[in-house]
């Protein structure tokens, strides 16, 4: 088994990738915290709490800390590959997800589940932590809400709530250009991490991520109508760590490339920039 921490803080995320094969005797672990693993490639038996499973690509393991669990590689031979997305018992409870109603065991490859977890593992090979940190929220969500059929309680926001939430916006729009993550933003609105993430989307309704995505387009937009930089500097200068994500995510919100936007005159030119302020970001 081989093991890579890819982050930290305020929740712990390790890609997993496992070479057993029928060959091997399984053993049992234990589930140190409650967590997540997306399963993205080859296959795996889980044992746990009495219950046998068989995961396959899209599928998702739970762990609840304290229970054990055996895996095995009976049926494929080529092992397999997974991200884990780890929380505690505090972080559940700050997105409204009682700690007491996660189990140990397995969920089956919906689609609902699969495509966030699939953007969970874009995140994280982005190194885009702030993406991550949502993702893993909704993810723990969505399961919640397939195990138990009863979405989370609607959060109830005072006037002190909605001026943090709207600090929160103000001190993104002025710090977009740096590399971010859920934790560092939400001490700037003096909440913790993950009931900052839902106070903030019920205020503004976008997450704190597509809000990031969307001032930094808009402070490209800008720098591409009066700046002769390379398209690259000024991807980097706005806070995209990657120039294919930026030239890729411009062109989604404005529908054009940033080279066309920097061509474009006038009327165009301000329909565009309205695109990328009303352009839905995940």
């Amino acid at each position: 088994m081989l093991e890579r921490v890819l982050k930290e803080g305020t929740l712990r995320v390790l890609d997993y990738r496992c070479s057993a094969g029928p060959g091997d005797a399984p053993f049992v672990e234990v589930h140190g915290s409650f967590s997540l693993s997306y399963v993205r490639r080859g296959s795996f038996g889980c044992t746990t709490r009495g219950r046998a499973f068989e995961l396959v690509p899209g599928a998702l393991m739970l762990g609840r800390p304290g229970d054990e669990f055996t895996c095995s590689h009976l049926h494929h031979g080529a092992g397999d590959e997974c991200l884990s997305i780890q929380f505690d018992a505090e972080q559940l409870e700050q997105l409204g997800l009682g700690a007491r109603a996660w189990e140990s065991g397995a969920l089956a490859p919906l689609p609902q589940l699969a495509v966030l977890g699939e953007r969970a593992q874009a995140a994280a090979e982005r190194g885009a932590h702030l993406a991550l940190d949502e993702s893993a929220a909704l993810l723990a969500a969505r399961v919640l809400v397939v195990r138990s059929g009863e979405a989370p309680p609607a959060l109830r926001v005072s006037a002190r709530d909605r001026r943090r939430a709207v600090r929160g916006a103000l001190w993104l729009e002025a710090h977009a250009h740096e590399s971010l993550d859920l934790a560092r933003v939400a001490r700037a609105s003096g909440v913790s991490p993950f009931h900052f993430l839902r106070l903030f989307a019920r205020v503004t309704g976008v997450t704190p991520h597509q809000y990031l995505l969307r001032a930094r387009l808009r402070r490209a937009a800008r720098l591409l109508s009066a700046d002769e930089r390379p398209i690259a500097a000024i991807a980097y200068d706005v806070g995209f760590g990657d120039v294919s994500n930026f030239v890729r995510t411009f062109g989604r919100a404005a529908g054009v490339s940033p080279r066309q936007f920097r061509r474009a005159r006038g009327k165009e030119r301000n329909f565009l920039q309205e695109r990328i302020g009303a352009a839905t970001l995940g």
